[in-house]
Order: structure tokens, then C-alpha cells, then sequence
């Protein structure tokens, strides 16, 4: 049973990019524990959706050359290459009611409601706010991969941009670049007004 308010009908499930190079063991940026986010996620998924809450999942939606990509001056390795099965959803995940891509072109998109290009840093929304004040969200519960990224900025933009945003801790996984990260993340959330459940 998820918390409560998963699927009132003024809230929102958020997935963060629960994609295969992420999620299955074969993908380029695998996240430790990311086959067990998928399915947990898979859950609370259709758990809303029988209760008509709305559910959004985002998706990182990279072309293959990206500053955002080591190989190009950046810090990640190629992942989720828009067209290839690495960009796809965890094959568990139901189908969302919509999908809200982020990362393309020449920027860093690891919040599902930014982006920020990498060469002018210039910062400018997805379609994910507009969509949730179009269905007249104002509570929002995070969950996906990976919790000290993507999680993390997606929690705190929510919170940042007014909405109720709660965190479901046992439905992420941190990849953890430097040990102790996915800790300190939920931290972070904590202290800036997300409901850690």
C-alpha cells in the first residue's frame, strides 16, 4: 500500500528516470539496486493509476554527442542515447499517462522540471510544471533513479516551485560517485521541506 495521497486526486507520482541503462544491469550507468527501484516503482505506479492519480515519468533523452557525455568534457559516461534501449523505460513500468523528456540538445537535464544548457548555463523549464498545473497538482511524490541526482533536483525543484513534495526512499537508489551521497541527499531533501516516507 503506498502513503497516503499517492492517488488523491490533487497529487502526483513523478518517476524519475527508471530507464534501462540505469535500471538493468546491462545499462551503461547502471545504479546498484536499480532492478529493485523498477519494481517497487512498478507497484506504486499502478497502485495510482487505479486510483487515478496522475503519473509522469521522465526520461534523460540525450543525442550521442553531448558535452554532458565524458567523452565530449563531461563527467557521465554515454547513457540513455534517445533511440536506443538504453533510453527506454524499465520494461516493468506500466505505461504513464504522459512522459516528460529532459537532457536533449547541449544540456544537463537532471531535474524532470529543468534544464540547463551546458554551453550559455541558461536554465529553462520542461513541460512537467505546466503539466501538473493543468491537472491542478499540488502534492507531488518522487521516486526513480538516481536519488542523489536526478531524485534530488526533481524534490527540490518541486519544492522550490511550491509544490507538497514527498520522497519514497524505498522506491530510489543513489549511485553514489562519492560514498555517502544518497544519505546526504535525502538529508538535503529533508532540511528544504520534502516528506521523506
Amino acid at each position: 500500500m503506498g502513503p497516503p495521497d499517492l492517488a488523491a486526486s490533487r497529487s502526483a507520482l513523478i518517476v524519475v528516470d527508471v530507464q534501462n541503462d540505469f535500471s538493468d544491469p546491462a545499462g551503461s550507468l547502471f545504479v546498484p539496486g536499480g532492478e529493485e527501484v523498477a519494481a517497487r516503482v512498478s507497484s506504486l505506479m499502478a497502485e495510482a493509476e487505479r486510483s487515478g492519480g496522475l503519473v509522469v515519468c521522465s526520461k534523460d533523452w540525450h543525442p550521442p554527442r553531448t558535452p554532458h557525455f565524458r567523452e565530449f568534457g563531461g563527467k557521465w559516461p554515454r547513457h540513455c542515447v534517445r533511440g536506443t534501449w538504453g533510453a527506454e523505460l524499465h520494461p516493468l513500468l506500466p505505461r504513464p499517462a504522459a512522459i516528460v523528456l529532459k537532457g536533449e540538445d547541449e544540456a544537463d537535464g537532471y531535474s524532470a522540471f529543468s534544464i540547463r544548457d551546458l554551453r550559455t548555463d541558461a536554465v529553462t523549464a520542461t513541460t512537467l510544471r505546466r503539466l501538473l498545473a493543468h491537472s491542478g497538482v499540488e502534492i507531488v511524490t518522487v521516486v526513480g533513479l538516481a536519488l542523489d541526482v536526478c531524485v534530488l533536483a526533481t524534490a527540490l525543484d518541486a519544492v522550490s516551485l511550491g509544490f507538497r513534495t514527498r520522497l519514497i526512499e524505498s522506491a530510489c537508489a543513489p549511485v553514489e560517485l562519492q560514498p555517502g551521497a544518497g544519505r546526504r541527499a535525502v538529508e538535503e531533501m529533508r532540511q528544504a521541506g520534502v516528506a521523506i516516507v
